[in-house]
């Protein structure tokens, strides 16, 4: 941070990993082989990337900071470097082909839609080693009864397998967040586990599901696909009276189902 001659950058989200223990640590969590195809979204000041390069990585690295991304290309200049916000990418264009692995500590006031948008992407990916808010990683892992379980938790867990694997406090950072965070591994499903719908439809359901957790899914999903619709699809599957909350992952496939067949 001396050689760069300024702080973070609020307006990126940036809080730069510092620690040479949990650097190599995320580097190994994403099980690089020589030549693997492998994505880093926020290099930021390149510890990470150096880390994933040491391994062999054919790292291809975006960076919406254009003074941090001078800095890293003119210290690997042969790094393939896009500048830009990783929120407005077609990853079909920056990462083509199969078998992709990301691994980053992600801006965390965007790190949710960039998850999002590489879910979506499939097969295009093996696996995500990422970094988020520790309260976010926990939304994203929760299991039906965990006080962090909702919508988000059963998009994700929809396309791909959810863990938590490396916890880590404020002063792993500079500047040190307020809060902790963790590294979540996502192995994406060979095929999305939403029942047989595309993944649109069982986000749909699930979104209206959980608009008003208060309230019973009757209720909640009354507003999205009217109150008789909803009642023979709920009759149909799990019952009138339950919550969006208490249902398990494969109870959401069969409702989701049963509200979005024509």
């Amino acid at each position: 941070m001396r050689e760069l001659g300024r702080g973070a950058n609020r307006r990126f989200g940036q809080n730069f990993l510092t620690q040479p223990a949990f650097i190599e640590r995320i580097a190994d969590l994403a099980e690089i082989t020589p030549g693997a195809p492998t994505l880093e979204i926020g290099p930021g000041l390149g510890v990470l990337t150096e880390a994933l390069l040491r391994r062999g990585a054919a790292l291809q690295v975006v960076e919406i900071d254009r003074e941090l991304a001078a800095r890293l290309q003119e210290r690997l200049p042969e790094l393939p470097l896009l500048v830009a916000d990783a929120t407005t990418l077609d990853w079909a264009e920056v990462c083509p082909g199969e078998g992709w692995t990301s691994c980053a500590n992600l801006p965390y006031n965007v790190a949710t839609p960039i998850l999002a948008a590489l879910l979506d992407e499939g097969a295009r990916f093996r696996r995500h080693v990422l970094m988020f808010q520790l309260e976010v990683a926990e939304r994203l892992a929760a299991k039906p009864g965990d006080d962090a379980y909702g919508g988000l938790s059963l998009l994700c867990q929809a396309a791909a397998d959810v863990r938590i694997v490396l916890e880590l406090p404020p002063g792993a950072f500079h500047p040190p967040p307020k809060i902790w965070s963790a590294v979540v591994r996502l192995d994406p499903h060979p095929t999305p586990r939403t029942g047989g719908l595309p993944m649109e439809g069982f986000r749909r359901a699930v979104r209206a599901g959980f608009s008003q957790r208060r309230k019973t899914l009757l209720n909640a999903l009354t507003a999205t696909y009217g109150r008789e619709q909803a009642g023979v699809a709920l009759r149909a599957t799990v019952g009138e009276r339950r919550r969006a909350e208490e249902l398990d992952h494969a109870e959401w496939e069969a409702l989701a189902v049963a509200l979005e067949r024509p």
